[in-house]
């Protein structure tokens, strides 16, 4: 929708999303005492995980095909606006040192550039041909995958970046907020949550948001699990880069391996502090340069490469 739409007919059309939807037995909330605000609140919230379950086959296909693609050298990439954007942003923030994953593997485009992230920036999400040319800036191409995230399912960046993708060759998702949206249709995976009306009438930050933030917790999660990221629910890839994250590095070498502290300390001595690879010379009973040519040999999976060593 541009800029220059007449009034009446965007209201119109806002009319018709259930996201934008009043509730009027709400209309006296302000009245109200805070607890029972807040109960209202969580009530509305508690909805949000039944409608993303309602969701899960077509959640779980996307991931499939993010997973094949990504394992091919492809990246992830997130394209929105305002809210449904920082949250793009901030999922893929999040890798780098969750997964470890590599400088530009998972990328959040938010409409109008970083300052978004703080502010609005006037007219972005309006336009189609800048996500265009963020993701012509990234040389975005068929190895990739490109998630249009808008809780409308009709914001043109969102929309215009899975159409441009697609158009790339690019493998493409889009994960709305209301059904039949313009997003799901341009996209080859259309995720639709729908989550009903929010509390303060339009305040898409609030359902939605939790809503997409869940769907992209899946996404990229799910995604590094079948990357071979983690070795069963632990984060075998974590990049401990503070004092928090080191010694979550050697809690989970413990939990991996149930190795006396001294034998920990000293496995990730020798692999740098590499979890992955500290594990594998304790449960492989290798060397750190064993370690590490076993697991280049299989891809970074440490269970395939223990398998090698035990064999």
């Amino acid at each position: 929708m541009s800029r220059d739409t007449p009034y009446g007919e965007l209201r119109r059309e806002l009319a018709t999303l259930t996201t934008e939807a009043f509730q009027p037995e709400l209309s006296d909330i302000d009245q109200l005492p805070t607890l029972d605000i807040a109960r209202i609140m969580n009530g509305q919230d508690a909805t949000v995980a039944a409608a993303v379950a309602d969701r899960l086959p077509y959640i779980a296909a996307a991931i499939d095909a993010t997973a094949e693609r990504m394992a091919r050298g492809g990246r992830l990439v997130y394209a929105g606006a305002g809210t449904a954007g920082r949250l793009g942003v901030l999922d893929a923030s999040e890798c780098p040192p969750t997964f470890n994953t590599r400088p530009g593997q998972v990328v959040g485009l938010i409409a109008g550039g970083p300052d978004a992230m703080l502010s609005a920036v006037e007219g972005a999400e309006d336009s189609a041909e800048l996500a265009a040319e963020d993701l012509d800036a990234l040389g975005v191409g068929a190895a990739d995958t490109v998630v249009g995230i808008s809780a409308s399912g009709r914001t043109p960046y969102a929309v215009g970046a899975v159409g441009h993708a697609r158009a790339r060759g690019a493998l493409t998702i889009g994960l709305s907020c209301n059904a039949d949206s313009a997003l799901a249709a341009a996209a080859e995976h259309g995720i639709e949550v729908v989550v009903g009306p929010e509390l303060l009438t339009g305040s898409t930050r609030l359902k939605a948001g939790t809503a997409q933030k869940l769907v992209l917790n899946m996404i990229s999660t799910i995604t590094m699990i079948r990357l071979g990221k983690t070795y069963g629910n632990l984060m075998v890839d974590v990049r401990s880069s503070n004092e928090k994250l080191r010694a979550r590095a050697r809690r989970i070498v413990a939990l991996a391996t149930g190795a006396a502290d001294q034998e920990i300390e000293a496995a990730l001595a020798a692999t740098d502090g590499e979890v992955k690879n500290a594990i594998l010379t304790i449960l492989g009973e290798v060397d750190a340069a064993t370690a590490e040519r076993l697991l280049t040999r299989h891809g970074g999976r440490l269970r395939a490469a223990l398998r090698a060593a035990l064999n």
